[in-house]
């Protein structure tokens, strides 16, 4: 038997109703705040994530699942979703347009890392990208998105982290005093880590080694280095989502592990996934679009693992709507009335209604059996005295009532 790929999992028909809950609740919410659909390739250049996502992190060190396509290019299967939006909207010029874009996407990602729980190899993501606005409300408003995502499936408990990382300018002297505080301290630190010192040495904040937290946790904070600009752009993010009623805590840990971000950085974090309980993690991202070629262009947006908010549903009790039948199913009791069954039901779904019969030759009992293991609301048992008289009975699943309906009737009855 040839088995699934380590790393992967299998969705299968009982359980997919709670994929497209997710699914179908995070297209909701992209409505209502006038956010449209990307769909992007599954596979891009690998330049694109090398110079988009960056290649001092582990997702280009060591996670991207790239190979050689026949003609000899280097092709990634893409590791996560805002460099292949941000590719489209350079390529299709959406800059022209109408601003800010506003584009949600729902996505396979897949990265070569160690499968735990909610953290597979091949993932999904749900995301937001808004492109054009700069200002702070631009980003409380992609925050407050992503908390009425958490809040509309029900989710309890999640509490949301802020933080600024600034800009270039701000950056580079908080860089300064992070390498002199970190350079007495190297042989402590990870391989990685003292790698990264030279290149990227905020991305230093971001490892889990805990060698390397350690040695950080008295490490120099960014937000005492911002720049006016950043540091006005960061009061007023804390100002809007306050307007919001969203409650949060500033935690000056949080860099975020892309090295596109800029400014403001979040996450919402939980208790109930593990060590790592990041659910949503997002922020702005103005140098992105100019690192792809694209003209200056700022940029926030968020995205959050549906395996992941599975897993905290389930572990924190959260209910999911249940998984609906068919509205009525069809028994027929000899061959005559089966065949009569099999075209009342396509009648039954040509006029909009969920319907099915039996497939695999079932006594009346057994199909009726079947009928209530798969939630069928109503049941019609077909004879030949059903099809004498071209009347049958409609039998409620729930209360066992019945009622009397003409044959050609049938479709009638149950639509909406």
């Amino acid at each position: 038997m040839i088995n699934i790929p380590k790393g992967t999992k299998d969705v299968l028909p009982q359980d997919a109703y709670k994929w497209h809950y997710l699914e179908d609740t995070a297209r909701e919410v992209a409505r209502l705040y006038n956010i449209r659909e990307i769909r992007t390739p599954v596979f891009e250049h690998t330049e694109l994530f090398l110079r988009g996502v960056g290649d001092t992190t582990d997702i280009v060190n060591k996670e991207m699942y790239t190979f050689k396509d026949k003609g000899d290019r280097s092709i990634t299967l893409k590791p996560e979703g805002t460099a292949g939006a941000a590719r489209s909207f350079i390529e299709n010029g959406m800059a022209a347009g109408l601003l800010p874009v506003k584009m949600y996407y729902i996505i396979p990602a897949f990265r070569y890392e160690r499968p735990q729980a909610g953290r597979l190899r091949e993932f999904h993501q749900f995301g937001i990208e808004v492109y054009g606005a700069a200002g702070a409300d631009a980003d409380a408003e992609v925050i407050s998105c992503a908390a009425l995502f958490l809040d509309r499936l029900g989710i309890k408990g999640v509490k949301l982290n802020i933080n600024s990382i600034g800009c270039k300018s701000c950056r580079a002297d908080y860089n300064a005093a992070l390498k002199n505080y970190l350079r007495p301290r190297l042989g402590e630190m990870c391989a990685t880590c003292r790698e990264r010192f030279e290149k990227n040495p905020l991305r230093i904040l971001d490892c889990k080694e805990e060698g390397c937290k350690a040695v950080t946790r008295g490490a120099p904070r960014i937000l005492d280095y911002l720049c006016g600009d950043c540091a006005a752009h960061f009061g007023k993010v804390k100002e809007l989502l306050t307007e919001s009623g969203l409650e949060y805590t500033v935690d000056p840990d949080i860099v975020r592990g892309l090295d596109y971000y800029t400014k403001t950085v979040f996450e919402f974090v939980s208790d109930n996934i593990g060590a790592q309980g990041t659910v949503c993690g997002g922020g702005r991202y103005d140098g992105l679009i100019e690192e792809l070629g694209g003209n200056p262009t700022p940029a926030v947006g968020f995205a959050v693992g549906l395996e992941r908010l599975l897993l905290l549903m389930e572990n924190s009790g959260v209910p999911f709507p249940a998984d609906e039948g068919p509205e009525v199913f069809i028994a027929g009791m000899d061959e005559r009335s089966r065949a009569a069954a099999f075209g009342l039901v396509g009648r039954l779904r040509k006029s909009g209604v969920s319907a099915e019969c039996d497939h695999m030759g079932k006594s009346v009992k057994a199909q009726f059996k079947y009928a209530d293991k798969i939630g069928a609301k109503y049941v019609i048992a077909l004879g030949s005295n059903e099809l004498e008289c071209g009347e049958c009975n409609i039998k409620c699943m729930a209360d066992g009532s019945t009622r009397a309906v003409k044959l050609c009737d049938v479709c009638e009855c149950f639509k909406s």
